[in-house]
């Protein structure tokens, strides 16, 4: 399947302002809202996060190359399964969103109004429009590759792990 966020790297983007020819919206559209930036000076990251599955230690010896980008997901769709190679701030603007972790296929829902965490780093995850109405969130990347190279690294869905339909 195609990868959702690798479809800003190779310049598709929403057209703004312009009637389209179909007016359709994709199921996942992806804007990329500013350039990749490297850090001017040293900097790195630790945060640990807290859930119901214990404590995770996030480490970024260069988070260096960030980017931020507008995801918008109609109603039903599922961005394919994936991982990043560093750490995603997540900010749910509009919407709500489910994230489903490959670890065990836990899933938590963001309403509109929440943020969160993906740890990168090879922590394989999809996420889908659990709502009625658009979602939209913003997704900051850190240690994102450098140039045009992809922010989402593809990954298998792991077995049994399934998404539920309504």
């Amino acid at each position: 399947g195609a990868i959702v966020l690798a479809v800003a790297a190779s310049g598709v983007l929403l057209c703004g302002g312009q009637a389209q020819a179909d007016p359709t919206p994709p199921p996942v559209a992806v804007e990329v809202l500013t350039p990749r930036a490297a850090f001017t000076d040293q900097a790195t990251m630790q945060l640990q996060l807290k859930d119901g599955h214990g404590t995770n230690v996030i480490k970024a010896s260069d988070p260096s190359n960030i980017v931020t980008t507008k995801v918008t997901v109609q109603p039903g769709a599922q961005i394919p399964w994936h991982t990043h190679s560093g750490p995603v701030f997540v900010t749910v603007a509009e919407g709500e969103m489910t994230y489903i972790s490959s670890e065990g296929c836990t899933s938590r829902r963001y309403p509109a109004g929440n943020a969160f965490i993906d740890p990168g780093h090879g922590h394989v995850h999809t996420a889908y429009n659990s709502g009625k109405v658009v979602t939209v969130f913003y997704a900051t990347f850190f240690e994102a590759p450098a140039g045009t190279a992809p922010l989402s690294i593809p990954a298998s869905a792991p077995a049994g792990c399934t998404i539920p339909t309504s």
